[in-house]
Parts: C-alpha cells; sequence; structure tokens
C-alpha cells in the first residue's frame, strides 16, 4: 500500500466505484491508474502497470539483485510487482484475502494470467503450502494499517520456513508519520529474533512515508535504482528513490 498525502484525498476526482469503497481512478493526461480501497491508496501505475511509487520499484531492485526466480507477495493492492516482475520472467504467486483484488489487478493493471493468485490470509496460505520461495514480500493493509497477526515472532518462523534455506530473504512494506515514528524500527527488531540480518530503507525526514524493511540474505543488498522507468513520472520517481537509503536501527 502506497500513502497518500491528504492533498491528494482531497484532490482524487471521481472514477469506477463499488459500495465497498473500491475507487478506479485513470488520469487523462497521461493514462495512469488508481486504485483505492476506502481511505487506502492500495497502487498507482502508468498505464502498462508499472508502479508510480517509490517503494515499490526499491522493493523491484532488491529483488532483481538478489536473482529471486519465485517470490510469494502477501497482498495484492493493484498487482503491480507482480507485473513488473512478470516482466523480467519471475516467477510470483500471490496470496490475498479479498478476490476482487486480483480481478482489479488483472483489469485495470495489466497483471499477466499466469500469476498464480490465491484467496486466502497470508498465514493460514503459508501453514498449508509447502512450497520453499526466494523471496516473500508482505505488503498487506487495511484501513491504514497491518493485521497484527503478520507482525509477531511466530509468523516471522512461519515465513522463514517458507523460504528457500540460502540466498532468501522477506521484504516487509511498512509506514512511518515522521522521523520520530518508532515503528519501522520495532518491527526490525522483531524481524532480528529470526534472522540475523534485518535493515531498514528509509527516507528519513519526508512525513507519512513508505520504509522497506528486509531480513534474511540482504548484508550485501545495495541501494536500488529506478531499473523500470514507467511511462510518466520517471524522473520523480528517480529521485525519490535515491532520497532513500539503509539507516541503523533507533532505539
Amino acid at each position: 500500500m502506497a500513502r497518500a498525502s491528504a492533498m491528494t484525498r482531497k484532490s482524487r476526482p471521481r472514477g469506477v466505484a463499488d459500495d465497498d469503497g473500491f475507487v478506479i481512478e485513470q488520469n487523462n493526461s497521461n493514462g495512469g491508474i488508481s486504485f483505492w480501497e476506502r481511505s487506502d491508496n492500495q497502487s498507482v501505475a502508468d498505464r502498462h502497470g508499472v508502479s508510480l511509487v517509490d517503494y515499490i520499484h526499491a522493493m523491484y531492485g532488491f529483488l532483481r539483485q538478489a536473482k529471486c526466480r519465485h517470490v510469494l507477495m502477501i497482498g495484492c493492492g493493484g498487482g503491480t510487482l507482480a507485473t513488473m516482475l512478470r516482466h523480467a520472467d519471475v516467477k510470483v504467486t500471490i496470496a490475498d484475502i479479498d478476490g476482487r483484488n486480483f480481478e482489479i489487478a488483472r483489469t485495470y493493471f495489466h497483471m499477466p494470467d499466469d500469476v498464480e493468485c490465491h484467496v486466502a490470509d497470508g498465514r493460514d496460505f503459508l501453514r498449508r503450502d509447502a512450497r520453499r520461495y526466494d523471496a516473500i514480500v508482505l505488503d498487506a493493509y487495511a484501513d491504514n494499517v497491518m493485521p497484527k497477526h503478520f507482525l509477531t515472532h511466530a509468523f516471522f518462523e512461519l515465513v522463514k520456513a517458507r523460504l528457500r534455506p540460502r540466498n532468501a530473504m522477506l521484504l516487509v512494506n511498512l509506514m512511518a508519520a515522521g522521523d520520530e515514528d518508532r515503528s519501522p524500527d520495532r518491527v526490525a527488531r522483531l524481524l532480528k529474533k529470526t534472522w540475523s540480518q534485518a535493515r531498514l530503507l528509509d527516507s528519513e525526514g519526508c512525513v507519512g512515508r513508505n520504509v522497506v524493511a528486509v531480513a534474511g540474505a540482504v548484508r550485501k543488498l545495495k541501494r536500488p535504482k529506478l531499473a523500470v522507468r514507467p511511462c510518466s513520472s520517471a524522473e520523480k520517481i528517480a529521485n525519490e528513490i535515491k532520497a532513500m537509503d539503509f539507516r541503523p536501527l533507533r532505539a
């Protein structure tokens, strides 16, 4: 889920909506698409389904650095990360509790049909799916909050059991209100109870931002760069990614 400023929420135009608060908007000037679920901005992409959000490109960069061949995503949104990975011949499996997200991802965000989709809670899916993945991406929010059962030591132990024993990693999209918000640091410390290596990629000084936590085989990861240029806002996104850097954990 991408953060959205109050100004964005006020100014967003009308789009295709349903009674449950799902809204699909198109920007007629550049063909971009946005997906809202009530107040949650689930995805923003260009007309080909390439994300217009910095942290999605950062995650994509990490997954490509690690040469991942099969990635599990917990949380679909508009499926932009899955679309980008499939275009790079990476196999993608997604678990999402709401199957409507898959329909939206395919209809409006060009998510390929060969992305394997499961309507399930991420924890329940991991309990019954014995496969091992090169990476697992956790990006599951409802009303701007990640379900509590995902942010537990027991869940991260389950994640580790579903990762390949070597050169595998977990990526988590976290939200930070500002520099004084210690919630990403608390999650990173919790990750370090399961993995010896856990790092935070952050944009210090920004208010209301996404923070990427990575754990597992992450010591050699380099700061990501814009690897897939969208049709619009490419320079803006490139500059936003440049502002992201690994930082020490705060007390």
